[in-house]
């Protein structure tokens, strides 16, 4: 059941399933307001959700022109749908002034109020904080406050979650935010069990953790950062929690947790100019861009936005990982195009030298240990090879050598990327290279392994794998198959690192 979900997942890109998912919350609440079930106006939750994303569009394209840098096709569209579900809907021409600069706000905050081009606050958030302060019109959080709502809230988190791999994130606000608003009954006496069923059932409790505190553009970067920041909004979201007479709502709670994410994980935008398209194997190219001023980790990735006047339903933004090394003037990343590609892909493609597109959001836990003596296998599929790219790059560089069997597996010969550049730093970074071939047409002349890598390859290869940590990166089939393939083998979970790219042509 589950690899039908990612199978399906993998099929659309993280913003355009967010905006699915808040789009259906809507129809969802009208529909159940029009019969009755929820006690709002349906004809005010269109009106107030199609003027919100009016004033959304119409600001964030004007502001975006001024600031001369490229927007995301569903950004504006997210906030005001966001904006829709927790302000209590009523006509526009009620609340005209209200949603008016909620959504100003919103869609100023992202070019404002940021730092490096990178905005520091969750729009939507920030938006009715200062329009509670200011105008003394609280958001309500309805969307999280009704029980016919509570089952689709779920549902769809659920997808949203499981999507961006950020369970860490979600659960851990869960924890804390349930911990903080039952311990004022624990400490005083009271009913745990009503206390505990009203926080879940009347507290937009799971619509905070599945869609505000997981924006993936104000979170941390990496998974103990993340966990630390889910924590803390966690333990603020409660209603009792104050200082002095000042007390925090769901909006507060997190705007507080932006300003601690930024503090664990410094956040920048870059507008990066083409230098060079090199081909590495069929279809597959490293983009080469002009940079300065970067900072990562090998292995990590970046999320990469080209303008575009329209996009398909795929939307204009990709995370891509970096495939040079941290110390490198350039910033490359290797991409494979497919035939049919998607609008963002095409565009891709006809980039010549000169073409800007703009990259940020830097994140990602698939680096190697700072332990150099931990011996390593990596494990690639196809394109998946950048990650590791990076970081033997990164060992060339610094001049380190580690204990790393790299076994990387393509259909074809002509398919293996970066084989120049792995076999020439291979010997001196201590990396064992081992190619392998599926496509059931192999010549006869290959040296290389053949067959998809399974368990019986590993062992082959690598017969002390019980040391070692794991890390595998390709299309999520692949890596699925091959985690099957080590937990065969008693490979513990916790000696897994698993990262895949998500494939949209």
């Amino acid at each position: 059941m589950i690899n039908a979900v990612d199978s399906f997942l993998n099929k659309i890109t993280m913003y355009r399933l967010l905006a699915y998912y808040l789009g259906g919350l809507v129809a969802v609440a009208t529909a159940f307001s029009a019969a009755g079930i929820l006690p709002y106006d349906p004809v005010a939750l269109l009106t107030s959700t199609a003027f919100l994303a009016s004033v959304c569009w119409l600001f964030n394209y004007v502001i975006a022109r001024i600031w001369e840098t490229p927007t995301n096709s569903e950004s504006a569209l997210i906030t005001a749908l966001i904006l829709a579900l927790i302000i209590t809907p009523e006509r526009p021409d009620v609340s005209f002034f209200f949603l008016f600069w909620a959504a100003v706000i919103a869609m100023a905050s992202k070019y404002i109020i940021a730092i490096r081009a990178k905005h520091l606050f969750n729009p939507a958030a920030l938006a009715v904080a200062i329009t509670a302060l200011v105008l003394d019109q609280p958001a309500t959080w309805w969307v999280g406050g009704n029980i016919p709502m509570l089952p689709f809230v779920l549902v769809g988190g659920f997808l949203i979650v499981r999507k961006i791999r950020r369970t860490d994130l979600a659960l851990s606000f869960l924890a804390a935010a349930i911990v903080s608003s039952l311990a004022p009954i624990f400490i005083n006496g009271g009913d745990v069990l009503t206390t505990f069923s009203r926080t879940l059932v009347h507290t937009p409790l799971f619509f905070f953790a599945f869609v505000m505190i997981t924006e993936p553009l104000t979170m941390p970067p990496r998974r103990p950062g993340r966990i630390a920041y889910g924590l803390f909004v966690g333990a603020l979201f409660a209603p009792w929690v104050n200082i002095a007479s000042f007390y925090f709502t769901p909006e507060l709670a997190l705007l507080a947790g932006n300003v601690l994410s930024y503090a664990l994980s410094p956040k920048f935008k870059m507008l990066l100019k083409l230098k060079e398209k090199v081909l590495l194997a069929d279809n597959a190219y490293e983009f080469v861009f002009d940079a300065s001023g970067h900072t990562f980790i090998p292995g990590q990735y970046a999320e990469w936005t080209i303008p575009a006047d329209s996009s398909d339903s795929r939307g204009n933004r990709r995370f891509f990982t970096i495939s040079s090394a941290p110390n490198d003037p350039e910033i490359r990343v290797g991409i494979k195009l497919y035939p049919n590609p998607s609008t963002f892909k095409k565009r891709l493609s006809e980039l010549v030298a000169g073409d800007t597109v703009l990259a940020g959001n830097i994140a990602g836990d698939f680096t190697m240990p700072n332990n150099t003596a931990q011996k390593l296998v990596f494990i690639a599929g196809g394109i998946g090879v950048t990650p590791f790219i990076s970081m033997i790059r990164s060992l060339d560089d610094t001049k380190q050598k580690r204990d790393i069997v790299f076994l990387y597996g393509n259909a074809k010969e002509s398919e293996i990327a970066y084989k120049d550049l792995i076999d020439a730093v291979a010997q001196a970074t201590g990396v064992r290279v081992v190619y392998a071939l599926s496509d059931k047409a192999v010549p006869e002349i290959w040296q290389g392994e053949r067959g998809f890598v399974n368990a019986a390859m590993i062992t082959r290869h690598v017969p002390d794998y019980t040391d070692r940590l794991f890390y595998i990166s390709g299309p999520n089939s692949m890596v699925s198959a091959v985690s099957s393939e080590l937990k065969s083998l008693g490979v513990a979970r916790n000696r897994i690192k698993k990262d895949f790219f998500p494939g949209f042509a």
